[in-house]
């Protein structure tokens, strides 16, 4: 697991298992002999190192004024140097998926990694070359200089049931080949900002350290890659998640063919359908994507969607929540026409949808509508020092200077020295890992904030402002 912890714990945390002894995590599976699966695949699992250089350095004046007007006005002229960073250090599971070298793994194990090392099961540590790294749906594909290589077997997720066993094998907190056991809790799920991914749901055991590691079936095939985990307190609670293998092998053919993943994007702002709005718009059930807005200049527009629109399939398949509408179009080939089938007034209709290429600076299009205003924190941090990370048994954390009396910092009930350790179920291991992940929040959506208040853990809920609703409330 990253240290930065940029990606390492977006809204969850991420990780795999591995071990010599099987661990069970649920008496369900206690029957279940995994012993055959764990030595023939092992040695396909491997170790990943990854170091960024701290880089030294003064801020110029055109950076000083990029800095957060949040940082800023509590930190002064604090601003005008940039104080030394320390080397970084992640670590990380992942497996070969070929005998000439490519390994799979997280993102965030590797992201802005210097140099990345993979140790093999035969205890040989060779550097990795970063092939390509996709951030959307967090899978990173490496090459090692090594020939004959034991590979893992590719499975197929689809066949999957819920109640199925599972098994993981890496690295949780170093502890290098852990194997974890359990079921299969869920399938196709979707977190917050993870818009291209239907998760597998398990409660294997995993734990900082196993991200980007294999998750078995029965049969020995590599069905998943595990990535988060939802905690409260940084360690397993029986809420992993895998990212599935086919969407992580499609991520690896567009990466080895050109260097980059395309994916479709459609250009609208959607909300699930409840009960309310399911007999609003005369259906059965609540199901579908509602359309609550098309952005201008988008395929969209082009298609003549309309606000208001009910999407309830894309290519003849059902859309039950609306958070699988951007899995099945991010997914879809790029220029591609496929039928959107939608209700309009009552009436049941197919629109032709010529699947358009996600620009690579595009960000999702229901987050760019939802930009949150991180001036309205009005908060004030500072790292912690080594001595009070020691004294509280903390890997990392920011502590809060001061407050502004209107700021959403302050609403939610955080007071001056908390200590904030995790944001919306992310790790936030220093300031800059608190910027990015304030930074990826939805607007007006609270989410948990946990802190120690005298030594004490305690949950609030943070709640942030978008710049659309600021500016309008300084035109008053």
């Amino acid at each position: 697991m990253k240290q930065k912890q940029s990606q390492t714990m977006r809204v969850w945390l991420l990780g795999v298992v591995c071990a010599v002894g099987v661990q069970h995590a649920s008496a369900a599976t206690v029957a279940v002999d995994f012993s055959e699966l764990v030595e023939k695949n092992a040695n396909a699992v491997v170790n990943i190192s990854a170091s960024t250089k701290a880089k030294k350095r003064s801020l110029s004046q055109q950076q000083q004024q990029q800095v957060p007007d949040i940082f800023r006005h509590f930190f002064g002229d604090q601003f005008g140097y940039a104080p030394p960073q320390r080397d970084k250090q992640s670590f990380g599971s992942g497996f070969i998926i070929s005998k000439e070298g490519y390994v799979l793994t997280n993102n965030h194990v590797v992201d802005n990694a210097d140099k990345v090392i993979v140790k093999l099961n035969d205890r040989r540590e060779l550097e990795a070359e970063v092939i390509g790294t996709d951030e959307r749906t967090d899978v990173a594909l490496l090459k090692i200089k090594a020939d004959n290589l034991p590979v893992v077997q590719i499975g197929n997720p689809d066949k999957l049931k819920v109640g199925q066993p599972v098994l993981a094998i890496g690295s949780p907190f170093g502890f290098d080949y852990s194997a974890t056991a359990g079921i299969v809790s869920a399938k196709s799920r979707a977190l917050p900002n993870e818009s291209y991914v239907p998760f597998i749901q398990t409660d294997v055991a995993i734990n900082p350290g196993n991200s980007g590691g294999p998750l078995f079936n029965a049969d020995g095939q590599v069905i998943g890659i595990n990535s988060q985990i939802y905690s409260r307190s940084g360690g397993y609670m029986g809420l992993a998640f895998a990212i599935p293998i086919d969407v992580a092998m499609d991520v690896v053919e567009q990466l080895k063919d050109k260097g980059k993943v395309s994916r479709g994007y459609l250009g609208v702002v959607i909300q699930d359908i409840d009960r309310d709005l399911a007999e609003v718009y005369g259906l059965s059930k609540p199901a579908g994507a509602l359309v609550s807005k098309v952005l201008p200049d988008t395929p969209a527009e082009k298609a003549g969607l309309k606000e208001g629109d009910v999407i309830i399939a894309f290519n003849n398949q059902e859309i039950g929540l609306s958070s699988e509408l951007p899995q099945m179009i991010g997914r879809a080939k790029v220029g591609k026409k496929v039928p959107l089938t939608l209700l309009r007034d009552g009436k049941k209709m197919d629109v032709p949808f010529e699947v358009a290429s996600l620009p690579e600076d595009e960000v999702d299009t229901a987050d760019k509508a939802n930009e949150p205003d991180l001036n309205s924190l009005g908060i004030g941090l500072r790292n912690l020092t080594e001595q009070e990370k020691t004294q509280l048994k903390l890997e990392g954390g920011v502590v809060v200077l001061r407050l502004a009396d209107d700021g959403a910092a302050a609403e939610a009930g955080l007071r001056a020295n908390d200590v904030l350790v995790r944001l919306n179920n992310q790790m936030v291991k220093d300031t800059d890992e608190f910027l990015k992940i304030a930074k990826k929040l939805l607007v007006n959506k609270a989410v948990p904030v946990m802190i120690y208040r005298a030594g004490q853990p305690r949950i609030v809920a943070l709640r942030l402002e978008g710049a659309e609703k600021k500016d309008s409330k300084s035109k008053k």
